[in-house]
């Protein structure tokens, strides 16, 4: 059911049908339904990992201890995708430039190669991330920011299916 519910969830929030989703992953229609109403009478593992990727979430085994300190070392989402849109090029990509065309829904001509790069090539988990640091920061929903990932998708050509 708590898978369900956050499959359910997130598809909801990036503006993707059942149908969608049963495409970009090779399920049936019929399979995610049954996923999200937790009626699903068995989803190997390979295939929960397979659609919970394609979404931005992970399935993992908790060890039931609190796993906070090493989390906040961690680069928040926002640096980590603006390093993400840099890699391959000279100049960087900063990251409050990537915030104004994340927030705008405008990209700058001058990082355009850059968001290109992000949008076509970064985990969608790193997107989700960015999308409830967003959310989390400027308020507005999460399906917001994924309306605006989609928006300067098309601005920016990006040749990922998820944005089609």
């Amino acid at each position: 059911m708590e898978l369900g519910r956050a499959l359910r969830v997130r598809r909801s929030e990036m503006g993707l049908s059942q149908a969608r989703v049963a495409a970009l992953s090779g399920l049936s229609r019929q399979t995610v339904s049954q996923l999200e109403t937790g009626s699903v009478p068995d989803l190997g593992l390979n295939k929960a990992e397979r659609l919970a990727e394609l979404l931005g979430l992970s399935l993992r085994v908790d060890l039931g201890f609190d796993a906070a300190p090493a989390r906040a070392k961690k680069m928040l989402p926002l640096d980590r995708a603006a390093a993400t849109a840099s890699v391959s090029y000279r100049s960087a990509l900063p990251a409050d430039e990537l915030r104004r065309m994340l927030v705008t829904g405008q990209a700058a001509d001058r990082y355009a190669p850059h968001l290109h790069a992000l949008l076509d090539d970064a985990p969608v988990s790193l997107l989700a991330a960015l999308a409830e640091q967003l959310h989390e920061e400027n308020g507005g929903g999460r399906a917001q920011v994924w309306k605006r990932y989609r928006s300067l998708a098309r601005q920016v050509k990006s040749l990922r299916n998820l944005w089609a």
